[in-house]
């Protein structure tokens, strides 16, 4: 069942991304009387799913899920239709049109996914709001057990002052993409700032240890079931261990610290039960553990407990378009950075370059709609960003000739045009064979 759900939410997802960015091209196409041949969500090689002819356009479904397309006349793109562009061109052909208006059609389909995604943010800013942690509130510090976090010289305890000069104000699940992408992180340890140096590889680094949190907050050693084995019979679902051994166990990993410096003894427990405080006797077994499964909190609870003050954040629908246009705002500069780092060989952050698989993964084994909206959103920003690269063969790249030819006044011939698409569909696949390549290395490695 977590497989059906997990590929519906990218089925849908991919789907709806590639429908309406070649609606933003076919748009266009037929505002300024441009014939569109095709118009396919997937690649109908040989054959399709499904197809129906209204008009003069095919409307299908194809059965290779790598994109999806619209063929336009007179135009030098994947179908690389020789015959058709060997004939003398006609007033409803693509390269009969002025170059502005071509250029209108080619920026279309990157125009949409841009436009796409803020919606997405100010759509979700209305419906779902925002909930934060004020960085202020967050006086215990972040529990850091990523492995390249404590190697990079982070600690448990630790506040996140600044990133790259940026202030951070309020703590939320954006603050670890802040922190991969940095160069310098201030932090607050023990009442006294430092900085901490990136290092240029730590996006590689990441890769090599359990997909853990790079910073989250700490929470509460909460009971959850107690093993039939377990020596601690005297302890119940959803009490919190408040001390071990008369030292405060405020938080989980100040808990493990205690137990793992006391295997194979008798300990005395301050635990909260229904709201009141109980001493008990616990042994701890020969690997530091109590023999329980860790039970867990909501923010709600934790906020009720005095653990920290949760800021919820409701929007009207006109306060949520400057706050959705900010986050777009923000996560389109995000990427930027991503794609910066991956060109860089010394971060080695191409290692990381993921395909299908990847994407497919990030989606959760159950249905959440704010989620799926989440990263539908940052998939659309990635699908607009990489599309205006100047590949041939890509949005970017069409776009990249025809600023050429208003800017010198000459158009390339149709032939270069030809070889430059054959140039850039060889490197495209080049690359999109080196990035499912990686999915393969990962799921075979272990990594």
């Amino acid at each position: 069942m977590e497989i059906v759900i997990k590929l519906s939410q990218f089925l849908l997802s991919l789907s709806l991304l590639i429908i309406l960015h070649e609606l933003g091209h076919f748009l266009p196409a037929k505002a300024f009387k441009t014939r569109v041949e095709k118009f396919y969500l997937f690649f109908d090689v040989k054959y399709s799913l499904l197809k129906k002819k209204i008009g003069e356009t095919e409307y299908g479904i194809g059965w290779l899920p790598l994109g999806g397309y619209v063929k336009i006349s007179g135009m030098i793109d994947e179908s690389m239709d020789k015959e058709q562009m060997a004939l003398p061109p006609q007033p409803w052909e693509f390269r009969s049109k002025p170059a502005w208006q071509r250029l209108i059609i080619m920026l279309g389909g990157v125009t949409v996914n841009f436009i796409l995604a803020f919606i997405i943010y100010i759509g979700m800013a209305y419906a779902y709001g925002d909930s934060y942690i004020s960085n202020a509130d967050m006086k215990d510090g972040l529990l850091i057990e990523n492995q390249a976090m404590i190697n990079a010289g982070f600690k448990s305890g630790d506040k996140i002052v600044a990133v790259d000069g940026e202030k951070i104000i309020r703590f939320d699940k954006e603050i670890n993409s802040k922190v991969i992408l940095a160069k310098e992180v201030v932090i607050e340890r023990n009442g006294a700032q430092q900085t901490i140096k990136m290092p240029n590889d730590f996006v590689d680094q990441l890769s090599k240890f359990e997909k853990e949190p790079l910073a989250s907050i700490r929470i509460p050693f909460v009971i959850g079931n107690i093993a039939d084995e377990s020596a601690n019979q005297n302890l119940k679902p959803k009490d919190i261990l408040l001390s071990l051994n008369g030292q405060t166990t405020k938080y989980l990993d100040q808990a493990k610290v205690i137990l793992e410096n006391n295997k194979n003894k008798s300990i005395s427990a301050v635990v909260l039960r229904d709201q009141k405080q109980i001493t008990l006797d616990l042994k701890v077994n020969k690997e530091g553990k109590l023999g329980v499964q860790l039970g867990g909190l909501g923010l709600d609870s934790l906020e009720k407990l005095g653990y920290y003050k949760i800021t919820h954040q409701s929007y009207s629908f006109l306060e949520s378009i400057p706050f959705g246009i900010e986050k777009g705002k923000d996560q389109l500069v995000g990427y930027g950075k991503q794609l910066k780092m991956i060109f860089n060989p010394e971060t080695k952050a191409y290692k990381q370059v993921g395909g299908f698989h990847a994407i497919y993964n990030i989606f959760p084994s159950s249905w959440s709609w704010e989620v799926f909206w989440s990263i539908t959103a940052i998939l659309s920003i990635m699908l607009g960003v990489m599309n205006l690269l100047p590949i041939p063969a890509l949005d970017g790249g069409h776009v990249m000739f025809l600023l050429f030819e208003i800017v010198s006044g000459k158009k390339p011939s149709d032939k270069f045009l030809e070889n430059a698409q054959m140039v850039g569909f060889v490197l495209l696949i080049s690359l999109l064979l080196f990035a499912n390549g990686n999915d393969i290395y990962k799921a075979i490695m272990g990594k």
